[in-house]
C-alpha cells in the first residue's frame, strides 16, 4: 500500500507538472520558469524537434502518468504495464522527471 501511495504521489507530481507546462508552452510560447528550457531540450533538439513545439506531447505524457497510476492503484490489468511504459518514456525529461521515472520504475519492480 505504501508503494502504491508513493507511486500515485510521484505520478501526480510529474504528470501534473507536465500537463501544466505543456499547456503553458502552448499558450505562452515558453515553458514555465527560465526562458531556456532545461537540459532535456538539448535531447529533443538533437532529435530534430523544436522543444517549444512539443507542448501536446507534454500534455499526453502527463495524462498518461495520471491515468496509468490510477489504473495501477485500482488494480486494472493494464495499469502496471502502462505506468512502466510511461516512466520509461519520460526518462529523457532530465533532472526531476528522470529521477521520478527511476524511482517509479524501482517501485514497480518492488511490486512484483
Amino acid at each position: 500500500m505504501v508503494l502504491q501511495i508513493t507511486i500515485l504521489f510521484l505520478a501526480a507530481l510529474n504528470g501534473g507538472w507536465m500537463i501544466f507546462d505543456g499547456i503553458h508552452v502552448i499558450k505562452k510560447g515558453k515553458y514555465f520558469g527560465p526562458l531556456e528550457p532545461g537540459a532535456w531540450s538539448k535531447i529533443i533538439s538533437k532529435c530534430g524537434l523544436d522543444p517549444f513545439s512539443i507542448g501536446p506531447l507534454f500534455i499526453f505524457l502527463g495524462a498518461m502518468w495520471l491515468v496509468s497510476a490510477v489504473g495501477l492503484v485500482l488494480e486494472f490489468q493494464w495499469g502496471y504495464v502502462a505506468l512502466l511504459i510511461t516512466a520509461i518514456s519520460t526518462l529523457w525529461y532530465i533532472k526531476v522527471g528522470t529521477i521520478i521515472s527511476i524511482i517509479t520504475i524501482c517501485c514497480l519492480a518492488s511490486l512484483n
